[in-house]
């Protein structure tokens, strides 16, 4: 919604400026005491009519008055300001006008035409300025009080470019688009749901992870109903003043129900409608006066027929329970990461308006790319383009892709950063570690590159492993491989330096942070059962920061401790001995790898031949 600058009136500011250039006007005039005019006075004199004339000298302006006097015995009085001039020898002027023949006339314009310059260009320079004085007003006015004015305003806004969106136009979500497909049928057909007594849905919340297209899916589910569509962020409701965003919500729903059926939007929700009571404000801070007026236009006495409403966020386990009832968001709909399938859609979908070479097998990618949404998989062809346009390259080839994905993945690579051949060596053997896992292993591998050439992201080598196919959750004996995989590079280092690192404080993090989740979260461990203890994960509020206790015993806390360490401790002494099993490929590995700086898949499988 576009909300109008209000203009001051004009009409006053008119008047007071026809005040203002009469009151100038009569005080010029005012000035000139006699009507007597200089062409009068020649025409008195070549008339004969003039019996005597005498300036007199003003001491203080060097002009003066001419007193004439006429035959008849009138006096008249002209200013030498009418005539505009300066007489400078007052006797030698007087003679010279006693006799006619010898009179010297000011050749001048008469003060008829002096007038247009002396009165009306200075009153038009006089208009002038009040006009800017006025503009000058309105344009103060406006950027301040009606922006004081328009402060509870809705900063909603109208999209007008849907009509070009629809269902055709989002791939890779076939199920969360038919779930949809409900809604533009009540936004298109209501009738035919009331009266069968059906309430209409009023709002919808689209929750998953970033970048998987909620919004690209409201989009389109606006485009394909073809009703008004208003977008805004959950944070344009929050200012620091109190009430401003309860009124802007107010304001929001008034305009959309001058637009029925319409679409309102409502990105980042969280950031509004977080559970009541959590805040250091306690009940009454503003981002809850907020929620509470929306809940009410959502499910109040309020009827807003017509109007749906639709969220998104990405902390659904933050949000007010009052928000998630019936009657507000009746319908949750989860949109997730794709499959291999959606993700072939998704990559076919970017593929359209890019020059992609034969070499390029979409299907592979998809493949290859599990776990990604799909900004990632946009961003990936993305970065492939830039690769190629950087190389001059009239298409993109699959080496493009492979390294578009390190660097979105992985880092950039820096080449030419000086390494000394000792730390080549330690990485070499680092790398060549979590590689012999990676490829051993049965559920982490295979290896898809090798690399000692260090990232932006500070690390000096990678290994990247290439996942093959998607997984909707974890098993135990996963989890404790993806553990032995994460120690391999600190074996590798021990077994062939005698020393060891600091290169594997991240692989050292994520281990420990595995081992913990299997004891505390999904009840992995045997001494303490199936039971939860993971009370970490929902400390999300300052609230509950501040007056947080743990929910077990320091009992049980140290079986935890326990518990974790003998997961480590299994999982160090089990991948030891599988590096120790091939130490013959880790030598052959870490040499290529110091020859070559980086190796395949087919490469490093061949060392096992």
């Amino acid at each position: 919604m576009e909300n109008k600058t209000r203009k001051l009136p004009f009409f006053p500011y008119l008047i007071i400026a026809f005040v203002i250039l009469a009151s100038i006007y009569y005080f010029q005039t005012s000035m000139n005491i006699s009507d007597y005019k200089y062409k009068d006075f020649l025409k008195d004199l070549n008339k004969g009519n003039v019996k005597s004339v005498v300036i007199d000298q003003n001491k203080e302006v060097p002009t003066g008055e001419i007193v004439i006097t006429r035959i008849k015995g009138e006096k008249q009085s002209l200013y030498l300001t009418d005539i505009n001039k300066t007489i400078k020898d007052i006797d030698k002027y007087n003679d010279s006008l006693k006799d006619k023949k010898k009179a010297v006339y000011p050749k001048i314009n008469d003060v008829e035409g002096e007038s247009l310059l002396t009165t009306v260009v200075p009153m038009i320079f006089m208009g002038i300025f009040v006009v800017v004085i006025i503009m000058m007003m309105n344009a103060s006015q406006g950027a301040g009080g009606s922006k004081m004015a328009n402060f509870g305003k809705s900063k909603a806004r109208r999209v007008v470019d849907v009509k070009n969106m629809d269902f055709s136009k989002v791939a890779g979500l076939k199920e969360e688009k038919e779930e949809l497909e409900e809604i533009v049928d009540f936004l298109k057909n209501p009738k035919k749901y009331i009266n069968l007594g059906a309430r209409i849905p009023k709002g919808v919340l689209l929750e998953g992870p970033p970048g998987t297209g909620k919004t690209l899916l409201a989009k389109a589910t606006a485009g394909e109903a073809g009703v008004p569509f208003y977008t805004i962020s959950g944070s344009d409701f929050v200012e620091m003043f109190v009430g401003v965003g309860a009124s802007r919500v107010r304001d929001l729903f008034q305009e959309a129900k001058k637009n029925l059926p319409c679409m309102i939007f409502i990105d980042e929700i969280d950031a509004v409608a977080r559970r009541r009571g959590t805040g250091m404000g306690g009940g009454h801070d503003e981002r809850e006066q907020t929620l509470n007026q929306l809940l009410v236009e959502m499910d109040g006495f309020g009827i807003n027929e017509g109007i749906i409403v639709m969220a998104a966020t990405n902390r659904v386990d933050i949000l007010d329970p009052a928000i998630l009832r019936p009657g507000r968001f009746d319908r949750k709909v989860v949109v997730g990461k794709p499959d291999v399938k959606g993700r072939e859609e998704i990559l076919n979908v970017h593929a359209k308006n890019k020059p992609i070479g034969d070499d390029v097998n979409l299907t592979h990618i998809a493949q290859i790319t599990a776990g990604f949404t799909g900004a990632d998989l946009e961003n990936l062809l993305n970065e492939a383009a830039i690769i190629a346009a950087d190389n001059e390259q009239p298409y993109i080839t699959n080496a493009n892709v492979t390294q578009a994905m390190i660097k979105v993945g992985i880092g950039k690579e820096k080449r030419s950063k000086i390494i000394s051949e000792k730390e080549k060596k330690i990485t070499a053997y680092h790398e060549s570690g979590h590689a012999i896992l990676f490829h051993v292993l049965p559920d982490v591998g295979p290896v898809h590159t090798i690399s000692i050439i260090p990232t932006g992201q500070g690390a000096a080598g990678y290994t990247m492993p290439l996942p093959e196919k998607d997984e909707m959750f974890l098993t135990k004996g996963k989890m404790i491989q993806e553990i032995m995989v994460s120690m391999g590079g600190r074996i590798a280092e021990e077994i062939v330096l005698d020393d060891c690192t600091t290169g594997a404080s991240a692989d050292i993090m994520q281990a420990t942070a595995t081992a913990k989740a299997m004891v505390t979260r999904y009840g992995f461990s045997d001494k303490l059962g199936f039971v939860n203890y993971d009370d970490d994960s929902d400390n999300v509020f300052i609230g509950r920061d501040l007056a947080h206790s743990k929910g077990y015993s320091e009992e049980t806390a140290k079986i935890i401790d326990g518990e974790v360490r003998e997961i480590m401790d299994k999982c160090y002494k089990e991948a030891k001995a599988i590096i120790n099993d091939n130490m013959a490929i880790l030598h052959k590995s870490a040499e290529m790898l110091m020859e070559k700086e980086k190796i395949t898949r087919e490469e490093f499988e061949a060392l096992f031949d």
